[in-house]
């Protein structure tokens, strides 16, 4: 007989007393019933398995959706996930699994707009002329145009050399002379693109070859002529295009004029960018033509061969405009008379906000030019002149003509060969104007 766990006297009813006594021994000690997944649980984890076959998602409730998001394999095929999956988790864990870096706030903090983006920059990127199929990047338009606002294309690949054979006895005579076995195409050709992306902003975009080695050749770092019409034609098609940079790609006078064409009259177009290039006087001519016919409002024409006749067409353009805030002409070579034209013009212009003519070979005649502006201009807040030869008479003007301006907060005159008092003066009147514009905004931060 078994020995009573309970103290001598202590009396319990029958029932109460089997309950105490009984033991359970589980085959899993570790069991518990809080472990036990609830059925919804399994429901949703049964769609994250079959989600290629059967999407289902958006008949989820906002929890479930993160549930399956943060599940989904993130190689699932873009077909079946990029209408679908709403920005969230599933993109992020997509970029940092394909990317080391990934700053999403340079993407208006959007994940799933970051990878359509680079995706698309990648594949445009590794294109080879006549060796990749054009479907390929076509087949992505109905996948990635509501998600691309920007593309930085940071090289375009030329086609692949086929080898040279050896001319057999009746070779050359056989050529046609009219025969053209060259590739279709020089480059990618945007053409196929550009129209279809709908919510595209801003274009980046370099003629240029990365890692190269040693195949090194000149003609990789330009864009021809072919890939300057297809692209001139497709700029002229993409309606929503707000930035351009085409930047280091060998474009000169011809190629120039030819983009210009194209973009005259653009509805949407507010920056252009083609520093870095060769553009010389007739290709300055088109772009002045450019602003007395578009909006723009930031023009880059840094790093080229733009002279004096080139410089007087963008003066002439620049008196009648109204819309351009921003105009870099740094690096070219304007001289006196280019210099002269625009500080004359900007007399008859009440929008232009920054002016950068550093390293234009100009002197103390742009200096007195430019001096009258900034007595009688009341819009200007910025202006470089670095890098040039003022000397000390030409600083000595731009010291007076700021004795009467309240509205330049920069005024960059180094390496100008400049009287250092009359640096040390300008320097005090920018700093007076910059605390009197932080006042003027604190006053109307504090009446909105």
């Amino acid at each position: 007989m078994s020995k009573s766990p309970y103290p001598p006297g202590v009396q319990l009813n029958p029932p109460e007393d089997c309950r105490r006594m009984r033991r359970v021994i589980a085959d899993d000690p570790d069991w518990c019933l809080a472990i036990v997944p609830f059925l919804s649980n399994l429901c949703l984890q049964s769609i994250v398995r079959n989600f290629e076959e059967k999407p289902l998602f958006e008949e989820l409730i906002p929890s479930q959706k993160d549930f399956v998001q943060d599940r989904l394999s993130p190689s699932l095929p873009l077909r079946v996930t990029a209408n679908l999956i709403s920005d969230g988790i599933y993109w992020k864990r997509c970029c940092k699994q394909r990317w080391d870096l990934c700053d999403v706030s340079r993407y208006g903090h959007s994940w799933k707009r970051m990878f359509f983006e680079r995706h698309l920059e990648n594949i445009i990127e590794l294109f080879i002329p006549d060796v990749t199929d054009p479907k390929t990047v076509v087949a992505m338009v109905p996948l990635c145009k509501n998600y691309v606002k920007r593309l930085h294309i940071s090289q375009l690949l030329p086609p692949i050399k086929e080898p040279q054979k050896e001319d057999d006895e009746y070779g050359s005579d056989l050529a046609s002379d009219n025969e053209y076995d060259g590739p279709s195409v020089d480059h990618f050709d945007f053409s196929i693109l550009l129209d279809k992306l709908t919510s595209l902003e801003e274009l980046h975009v370099v003629y240029q070859v990365k890692q190269c080695g040693m195949n090194f050749e000149w003609k990789m770092f330009e864009m021809t002529d072919r890939d300057c019409e297809s692209f001139a034609k497709a700029l002229k098609s993409c309606k929503t295009l707000k930035v351009l940079r085409l930047h280091e790609s060998q474009i000169e006078d011809k190629k120039c004029r030819l983009l210009v064409k194209h973009l005259l009259d653009h509805p949407s177009l507010r920056e252009l960018d083609f520093s870095h290039n060769l553009i010389g006087d007739r290709g300055a001519r088109a772009v002045g033509k450019l602003l007395t016919r578009s909006k723009l409002e930031i023009l880059n024409m840094c790093d080229n061969d733009i002279r004096d006749h080139g410089a007087k067409a963008i003066a002439h353009a620049l008196s009648k405009n109204s819309t351009l805030l921003s105009l870099n002409l740094r690096l070219n070579q304007l001289r006196d008379e280019g210099g002269q034209a625009i500080g004359k013009a900007l007399l008859n212009n009440s929008t232009l906000l920054d002016l950068h003519l550093g390293g234009n070979q100009v002197m103390e005649p742009t200096a007195f030019a430019l001096s009258k502006t900034l007595v009688q201009n009341n819009t200007l807040k910025s202006i470089n002149l670095s890098c040039n030869s003022l000397g000390v008479d030409g600083s000595k003007a731009l010291e007076e003509a700021m004795s009467h301006n309240t509205s330049v907060t920069e005024c960059d005159i180094r390496l100008t060969e400049a009287d250092e008092q009359s640096v040390s003066f300008i320097n005090q009147v920018v700093w007076t104007n910059q605390s009197l514009e932080l006042k003027k905004k604190a006053q109307e931060s504090k009446t909105k």
